[in-house]
């Protein structure tokens, strides 16, 4: 692709991608019962629901996030009942981290009110637009692997 054809997703894809997912949240945030997770907690949490036993170091690598930082994340998730850390049985020094069923639970949570937000809303839509969603969506899953193994290598 040369770079004039480019241009037009310099900026307004990331700013279009990044509003959805702000929107979102604040959506969804209105009609909580419990204090919101702050967005890198979630992150962790939901790195950690599926990879259960994942280390700090390897969840900080995944999440391209200091390991002090992760650490601390860990620590507020553990004291709020959303995550547990065991010693690991092969290195007495490094823990293993779990989400508790009460996380497993406001992750599921979330999801489902999330999925339903979005299937509302793209409900209005009109035809054409949601085929252009529903077309664009691989496009969209191969540029977040660019980036991600961008990041961290395939």
């Amino acid at each position: 692709m040369a770079a004039d054809e480019a241009q037009p997703f310099d900026d307004s894809l990331a700013d279009v991608l990044a509003g959805v997912q702000r929107l979102i949240r604040r959506r969804l945030r209105r009609a909580l019962s419990v204090p919101p997770l702050r967005g890198a907690q979630v992150e962790v949490l939901r790195l950690v629901a599926a990879r259960p036993g994942i280390g700090v170091s390897a969840a900080a690598k995944e999440l391209c996030l200091a390991g002090n930082s992760v650490s601390t994340l860990v620590n507020q998730l553990v004291k709020d009942g959303y995550m547990r850390r065991e010693t690991d049985p092969d290195d007495r020094r490094s823990a293993r981290l779990y989400a508790t069923a009460a996380a497993k639970g406001r992750l599921r949570d979330w999801q489902l009110r999330r999925a339903a937000l979005v299937r509302d809303q793209v409900a209005r839509l009109p035809a054409a637009d949601r085929a252009a969603l529903a077309a664009a969506l691989p496009a969209l899953r191969r540029l977040a692997q660019n980036l991600h193994e961008e990041t961290e290598g395939p």
